[in-house]
């Protein structure tokens, strides 16, 4: 019986430590400004059209292809 209890404050104990280690990594993190989550997104949404663009030409060179030889 006795060992179960001691059992149980060791995992209580090691959440809270992981929950206090993790706040305090917490504090080391370099958050981005408002200018660069802008500047990121605004790349992101460029990148994702260009990928759009580029399979979009792929489908249409494929099926014109395809059309040639049906």
């Amino acid at each position: 019986m006795k060992k179960q209890k001691v059992k149980k404050e060791k995992v209580k104990k090691s959440k809270q430590g992981w929950f206090h280690r993790l706040k305090e990594e917490m504090k080391h993190v370099k958050w981005p400004s408002f200018k660069e989550i802008i500047k990121y997104t605004i790349a992101t949404i460029v990148l994702c059209i260009i990928i759009a663009l580029l399979f979009q030409g792929l489908n249409l060179l494929v099926s014109f292809v395809k059309g040639l030889f049906n």
